[in-house]
């Protein structure tokens, strides 16, 4: 019965070895799925409901195929309806010319069904290089505290004319909730189907070009310095904040949201936003009836300030305009690939899409990892799942709005954790990492309507795959065409004795190759030994003299990788900058096809952007680089280190 909701009863943790949940976990999870399965009777009842649901030929709720010339047979399938409303008779068959789309499916006694007409695979990645940045940390001499979407267009102009870069991969730009304290973390945000307004570039603005003398020098009044040690989210939201309304009462108060082309969610997220304002930006601790959205409570609120919805419908109009144009450079550059936004794995809790998608997401419920060597009682995450039965009965809709609205503006998605979309582990409201189970999804429809989307928007697709995954993750992406993710610290010959480093040659073709992520130590970090003295310093390290030898050990070999490999000089101690620019060179000689180079590691930054583990001990997503853009565009180690892939 478990299995038949999806509920994982036993799993193999990372040695592979098999571990039993709890049966209370179980029942749990499964009570959080509607499903009764406390008593025996309960259980009894269940399994037969399902039994005479497949003794009838009860068609599931969302139905997907693949465009790949197969035929695709639905029994009973009478009509087709497509999105713009034309209606196809079929005889329990598809069309064999059937176009990928959203369509409504019928059979002959009255079932009506979500069909995922999907092509076979996402649009191919070419074969390129480029940069992978934190853009709140990129400051230029025109930001207001912070990287923005004005600093990254012509980050794109230069890099594109100057290097021949074809890509630049960024953090997630999703909406973070409205009110103080913002939350810094890009992978916990408040809604993942909106922009984040602290990236705007005030002075790009149409409404402060349009605006009088006067009115320019009050925004410009509130400029935020971009010289500070760290980067104040709510010091430059405030900022921004007081800019923007500034600007949107000088062009009257517009409202978008009386625009019937608006993106779908739009008024919810307006609507959150303004609430949030009022009661705090905890939805969870507001009166009852205004948790509910669709309830009279919030229409009479939405009606009550509807003014305060048009703000903030405006301000995501104008992210998406400064987002639409930061693409729009890219493509006039020439670059290959051009501009790819990274998908989190969740959003907050307390956040506007858990409030907007309540009837989707597992309220309660928080996502995590299990216990392994690593982190011995597991990890939470504190972002509510995806319900797998709900996407399903609701024809994937969340899911497919939320792809377009990122896609909207990208040319290729980075996936965080994308084991997501075949499993996650859920962590019952009040349990904690080691009292959960996995939960399965539909992995076929999830890259199905993946695929659709991806296809539409013209996207490429990068899973993020690092760590342990099932082999049907491996095997999936490849088939779908979508690229693996390699990090030099991890790619190793896992079937040689002692998994030594992979020479260049043997790294994946198919694959967005980098040294690092924001996750790990930066080139300069490892080679001078911070990962271990910072955790060291925060008490993180039961074993700080291993965990130095095994640096130590891990840096030794390196140098021996670039030495065999004619990347170093075999003769002297080489430095930090000769083996940085060794180690680009090494990526740039592999065969994967995206290859991607980081700030970070090229100025040898010894910070790294997020410290896992660590909450306020450490300055995660708060860390501006040390070099200005103007700074960082005249530094030779950018131009020396770039050449390397342009030539290759």
């Amino acid at each position: 019965m478990a299995a038949a909701h999806g509920v994982a009863t036993s799993y193999r943790n990372e040695r592979r070895e098999p571990v039993e949940v709890d049966a209370d976990v179980v029942i749990r999870v499964l009570g959080l799925l509607d499903v009764a399965a406390e008593t025996e009777a309960d259980r009894r009842r269940e399994l037969d409901r399902l039994e005479e649901l497949r003794d009838a030929g009860t068609l599931p709720p969302t139905v997907a195929v693949r465009l790949d010339g197969s035929a695709h047979t639905i029994p009973g399938a009478v009509a087709l309806t497509a999105e713009d409303g034309t209606e196809t008779e079929v005889r329990g068959e598809l069309p064999a010319d059937l176009a990928p789309g959203w369509y409504r499916l019928r059979t002959r006694d009255g079932q009506e069904s979500t069909l995922v007409a999907a092509p076979p695979t996402v649009p191919a990645a070419p074969d390129t290089w480029g940069w992978m940045l934190q853009l709140y940390a990129m400051r230029s001499e025109r930001s207001w505290g912070i990287g923005d979407l004005g600093d990254l267009r012509e980050f794109v102009d230069w890099t594109a004319a100057e290097h021949g870069a074809g890509a630049v991969l960024l953090n997630p730009l999703h909406a973070p909730g409205p009110t103080h304290p913002v939350q810094p973390s890009p992978y916990t945000p408040s809604s993942r189907r909106f922009a984040n307004p602290l990236a705007l570039r005030i002075e790009d603005l149409d409404a402060y070009h349009r605006a009088d003398a006067a009115t320019r020098a009050e925004v410009d009044a509130l400029r935020v310095s971009s010289t500070t040690a760290r980067i104040d989210h709510d010091l430059v939201w405030a900022a921004k904040r007081a800019a923007l309304e500034i600007l949107w009462r000088s062009e009257g108060r517009p409202d978008p949201l009386e625009d019937p082309t608006s993106p779908p969610g739009l008024r919810d997220w307006a609507a959150y936003c303004a609430l949030a304002e009022r009661h705090g930006g905890r939805w969870s601790r507001w009166p009852e009836p205004l948790r509910d959205v669709a309830g009279s409570a919030v229409a009479a609120a939405r009606r009550e300030l509807a003014p305060r919805l048009a703000f903030h419908a405006w301000v995501q109009k104008r992210c998406a305009e400064q987002l639409v144009a930061v693409r729009r450079a890219a493509h006039d550059a020439g670059m290959a690939l051009g501009v790819l936004h990274d998908l989190a794995v969740g959003v907050d809790a307390d956040g506007a899409d858990a409030w907007a998608l309540a009837d989707v997401l597992a309220g309660g419920v928080s996502i995590g990892a299990p216990p392994d060597n690593f982190t011995p009682r597991g990890q939470d995450w504190g972002l509510p799942p995806w319900r797998p039965d709900r996407l399903a009965a609701t024809g994937y809709a969340a899911l497919r709005d939320m792809l377009r609205a990122v896609l909207s503006h990208a040319d290729g998605l980075r996936i965080d954790h994308v084991a997501g979309l075949w499993r996650l582990w859920w962590i019952p409201p009040g349990d904690g990492p080691d009292r959960g189970t996995y939960v399965h999804y539909d992995a076929d429809t999830m890259l199905a309507v993946l695929a659709l989307e991806a296809h539409r928007a013209g996207a490429t697709v990068v899973g993020e795959d690092l760590g342990t995954v099932e082999p049907e993750v491996t095997e999936a992406l490849a088939d779908n065409e979508m690229l693996g993710c390699a990090v030099a610290w991890f790619t190793r010959d896992e079937s040689a004795p002692g998994e030594p480093l992979l020479p260049p040659a043997k790294w994946p073709t198919r694959a967005a190759a980098s040294i690092s992520t924001h996750d790990l130590p930066t080139a300069a970090g490892f080679l001078s030994g911070e990962h271990v003295r910072a955790r060291a310093e925060l008490e993180l390290l039961d074993d700080v003299e291993g965990e130095q030898a095994n640096a130590d050990r891990e840096r030794a070999e390196w140098l021996a990788l670039l030495r065999s490999e004619g990347l170093l000089d075999t003769d002297a101690d080489a430095d930090e900058a000769a083996i940085i620019t060794a180690m680009h060179r090494l990526l740039a000689a592999t065969p994967s096809r995206l290859k991607l180079i980081s700030p970070y590691d090229v100025i040898s930054e010894t910070r790294q952007p997020n410290l896992p583990g660590t909450v306020d001990e450490y300055p995660n997503w708060r860390l501006p680089l040390p070099l200005t853009f103007e700074q960082l565009r005249a530094d030779p180690r950018v131009a020396e280190i770039s050449a390397a892939f342009r030539r290759g």
